[in-house]
């Protein structure tokens, strides 16, 4: 473990049987430990070796080679597993560098990950937040209303959980398949959207456009995004530039931005 903090690999390849500790173990241990949750790592086992094969997913591999290796498709496996990963940590760095609050689960509460903004939050509540932890079983219980008729529509509904003198709002993103992708949101600050608005003095719809003027879209992406015309975004924006004395896309998003940073 001590190796693996200190060179941070971009791949692993683990032997499934090992003194001590075997490589089930060994990659449940590493799973746990934030920086490691993208991190590929392909099990070697005995060939016909069925029962490794299961264990080694089940602990966080993402794939298995049998012995004796066959080097040329190792590397193929290592090629694809990077390439995979490389996507997943890009995606994580996006959400992280925009302050999303986000976190990934299955319907049982078991968490896949999550943002280090997340993190710190929920662990301000008294939850853990490392991979396969769990959240508590009142929020499990309310993402097993999908299981249930018009569970679509329980699911809009945020779920609100106190603890520790935190208020947090749960909020499905989506719940297709096995992940389910949830937003949090701290009460006492409020959803970035409702910031804006109280700073500046817009309506919530005019702090969803400038907060995605914030994140860097084009009108035509925020049109998309929002479900709204073109010509519709360009009449909030009247009204941001207006309520905020800017002449310039740019000058509003700044603005924007100390407001979302200022207590990060």
């Amino acid at each position: 473990m001590s190796l693996a903090n200190s060179s941070s690999p971009d791949i692993v390849l683990m032997d499934a049987v090992m003194p001590g500790l075997d490589g089930f173990e060994t990659c449940q241990i590493l799973k746990a430990e934030r920086g490691f949750e993208d991190i590929p790592i392909i099990f070697m086992t005995g060939f016909n070796e069925s029962e490794h094969v299961v264990r080694a997913l089940a602990a966080g591999g993402v794939d298995f080679v049998s012995k004796p290796i066959e080097l040329n498709e190792l590397f193929a496996r290592m090629r694809v597993h990077l390439g995979n990963a490389r996507r997943a940590r890009s995606a994580r760095r996006a959400l992280d560098s925009t302050g999303r609050w986000i976190v990934a689960c299955d319907r049982n509460g078991r968490i896949f990950w999550s943002t280090q903004q997340a993190s710190d939050l929920i662990q301000r509540a008294g939850i853990r937040s490392d991979q396969r932890a769990y959240l508590p079983w009142e929020v499990v219980e309310w993402l097993g209303a999908s299981g249930e008729p018009a569970a679509s529509a329980v699911l809009q509904e945020a779920f609100r959980y106190s603890r520790n003198g935190q208020d947090l709002e749960f909020r499905v993103l989506s719940g297709d398949g096995e992940e389910v992708l949830l937003r949090l949101v701290d009460r006492h600050r409020g959803t970035d959207e409702e910031q804006l608005a109280k700073a500046f003095g817009l309506t919530l719809r005019e702090a969803e456009v400038l907060l995605w003027i914030a994140h860097g879209k084009a009108n035509k992406e925020i049109a998309d995004i929002l479900e709204m015309s073109p010509r519709t975004v360009n009449k909030h924006l009247e009204q941001i530039f207006n309520k905020l004395t800017v002449e310039k896309r740019t000058s509003a998003a700044t603005m924007a931005v100390r407001v979302l940073w200022r207590d990060t």
